[in-house]
């Protein structure tokens, strides 16, 4: 992957370029699901900190969780939350637009003063197409999704995952990007589009 094709993964479609991964350990937490599927989501949130050298932690000492997962049947059913509209005041405009959109996943990100991700809000609609993918996959994407603010674009033409003997799995150029951006030489946040370049300089030979 050239420095062209990682700034692709974060220009927005309204042109602007923004990079950001996290500045803390990360606390995941997960409603809506059984048992299982959480134990599925933590191997996918410690297997992503592990590949980009990041921690995983039990408490976030300022939220509690700062990763949270949200799987809904349908978006009325987030209205029901307590305090969700505490943590993400324009949460009734947001479900207007969701329905209306009839998306199946959304992500609210929250940042710290040096533009480092501090929060992740990831709401899954489990509709006829979600439901009929294999948990760890959709955790696994779920979890690529939440490790960097990608562009909005990033991955309608191509899934951040591929197939290898019939398991979902990380593509290889993604998850060097991802490597990559967490150099901790990097700046946690950048909106200048040269930052793929150093990013691109780094792919191949961060491990």
């Amino acid at each position: 992957m050239d420095a062209a094709a990682v700034e692709r993964l974060f220009t927005r479609t309204d042109g602007t370029f923004l990079c950001a991964r996290w500045g803390r350990p990360i606390a995941p937490v997960a409603f809506g699901v059984v048992d299982r599927t959480v134990a599925v989501l933590k191997g996918a949130v410690e297997a992503l900190c592990l590949l980009t050298n990041h921690q995983v932690t039990e408490t976030d000492p300022e939220l509690g969780a700062n990763l949270m997962f949200f799987f809904v049947r349908s978006w009325d059913e987030l209205a029901d939350v307590p305090n969700l509209d505490r943590l993400i005041p324009d949460m009734a405009t947001l479900l207007v637009r969701l329905k209306d959109t009839g998306a199946n996943q959304y992500r609210v990100f929250r940042f710290d003063e040096g533009g480092a991700i501090r929060a992740c809000f990831a709401f899954v609609r489990m509709d006829d197409v979600l439901s009929d993918v294999p948990a760890e996959t959709l955790a696994l994407n779920q979890m690529v999704q939440a490790m960097l603010v990608w562009s909005d674009a990033a991955f309608t033409d191509a899934s951040p995952l591929a197939m290898a003997n019939g398991v979902a799995v990380l593509r290889p150029d993604v998850a060097d990007v991802m490597r990559a951006t967490y150099d901790p030489v990097l700046p946690p946040m950048s909106q200048d589009p040269a930052h793929a370049l150093r990013i691109a300089a780094r792919l191949g030979r961060v491990q």
